[in-house]
């Protein structure tokens, strides 16, 4: 089968050991001498400065090369250090981009062997960049550790926005976004995985999840009988990458349709916020009056609407009936 130069191979979004098999050389303490900062697109090569002092956070495609920022470019051009969750992965990216810059693994095996190392290259005054595999650094991988340890040594952090499989699946599955939770990767086991499905159940929020294409099946399942087997979601595949797929659907539904199956590529589930209740009007009623005694009506509607999920003009009017026939019988 032929392949999309623009498409890399991603690992899984939880690697077993990421960067095995990888050295660990000495950083040099000092700038670069005699290296061309560039990168190039086709045939076009764009020379850029040094990048200023400080940890570079850049976001990597999560499948298509193409999605990659040319601010991304121009900061991995320019910075005198690479710091990489794999070398090897990161490598195809530079390659694709004909960056030439030195690299070396940071990942959650031996992060508490190179932050000090990475510290000591930035109060040198390097410049660094940290990129995950793929996708934006810090969402589910260590790197949190890295910039907390250099927020704490009063040295600059530079974000650089860009792909993200968690915004991706989001936009993508057609759920509401106003209000978001990322849970982030569920526990292995079942007693566990419910567990935590049960603290998260009653947020207001759409949830993003990442999950693992073997355990699929089964946190499908536990997801609908946790958060309820008809609250909608989408099951997003291969993002970014020639066969994306999005799979919708109650969550039942997508329970019983990957029930048993173990799909290819990476794994994000999204599942939209619990369903309004039903109220009845003097159920309504009563929670407008207790908070009219504290509240004006436009903010005891306001209140009485978001915990109902009811029109928040009907309860404005119904509590302007209410203040009124309230005030009418005290007088």
């Amino acid at each position: 089968m032929q392949t999309d130069p623009n498409e890399r191979a991603i690992p899984p979004l939880m690697p077993d050991v990421a960067g095995e098999g990888e050295t660990e050389a000495e950083i040099p303490l000092a700038p670069e001498q005699g290296r061309t900062r560039r990168f190039a697109i086709g045939s076009t090569v764009i020379d850029v400065p040094a990048a200023a002092r400080g940890l570079h956070v850049v976001a990597t495609p999560i499948g298509n090369l193409g999605d990659i920022t040319l601010r991304a470019l121009e900061t991995l051009a320019g910075v005198d250090l690479i710091a990489c969750e794999d070398t090897r992965v990161t490598r195809v990216l530079l390659d694709r981009y004909g960056i030439r810059a030195r690299t070396l693994s940071y990942h959650e095996h031996n992060g508490d062997r190179q932050r000090p190392r990475i510290l000591a290259a930035l109060e040198a005054g390097l410049s660094v960049a940290l990129v995950s595999d793929a996708g934006t650094p810090l969402v589910s991988d260590p790197g949190f550790r890295l910039v907390r340890a250099v927020v704490e040594a009063g040295l600059p952090v530079v974000p650089l926005p860009g792909p993200s499989a968690m915004l991706a699946a989001l936009v993508g599955a057609g759920l509401p976004s106003d209000t978001v939770l990322f849970a982030g990767f569920l526990p292995q086991k079942g007693g566990p995985r419910r567990a935590r499905l049960k603290e998260i159940a009653t947020s207001p929020a759409t949830l993003v999840l990442y999950e693992s294409p073997h355990r699929l099946g089964e946190s499908l399942a536990d997801m609908a009988d946790e958060l309820g087997g008809e609250r909608p979601a989408a099951v997003a595949r291969e993002m970014t990458k020639r066969f994306e797929t999005f799979e919708r659907g109650t969550l039942a539904a997508l329970a019983a349709r990957f029930a048993g199956a173990t799909p290819k590529g990476e794994i994000v589930v999204v599942v939209g916020p619990p369903l309004a209740a039903e109220t009845a009007p003097e159920d309504a009623d009563s929670l407008l009056l207790a908070a009219l005694r504290v509240q004006s009506p436009s903010a005891a509607a306001g209140d009485v609407a978001r915990a109902t999920g009811l029109n928040r003009r009907a309860l404005y009017r119904r509590a302007l009936e209410l203040k009124e026939a309230g005030e009418g019988e005290a007088g």
